[in-house]
C-alpha cells in the first residue's frame, strides 16, 4: 500500500495536479487518469493509465491540453 507520506508527494505526470488513492489505484484529480498500483508500486506512466469514463484518448484530456499549451 502506498504510504501517505509519498502519496503526498506525488503527482498526475501531465498536468502536475494531486493524486488520491482510490483502492489499487492513484487517481488524478484534475483529469481522471487512473494510475494501477501493483504490488504497491504504483505505474505512473500515463500512456498505461485508465482513462476516465467518457474520455477517447490521452491529448482530451484537461491536464494533457493544459500541458501542450504551456509547452508552444
Amino acid at each position: 500500500m502506498i504510504k501517505d507520506d509519498l502519496l503526498a508527494i506525488l503527482v498526475c505526470p501531465l498536468g502536475h495536479a494531486p493524486l488520491r488513492r482510490e483502492g489499487d489505484a492513484l487517481v488524478c484529480t484534475r483529469c481522471g487518469l487512473r494510475y494501477a498500483i501493483r504490488d504497491g508500486i504504483p505505474n505512473m506512466l500515463y500512456e498505461e493509465a485508465e482513462l476516465p469514463p467518457g474520455v477517447g484518448s490521452i491529448a482530451d484530456l484537461a491536464c494533457s491540453k493544459e500541458a501542450a499549451a504551456t509547452a508552444s
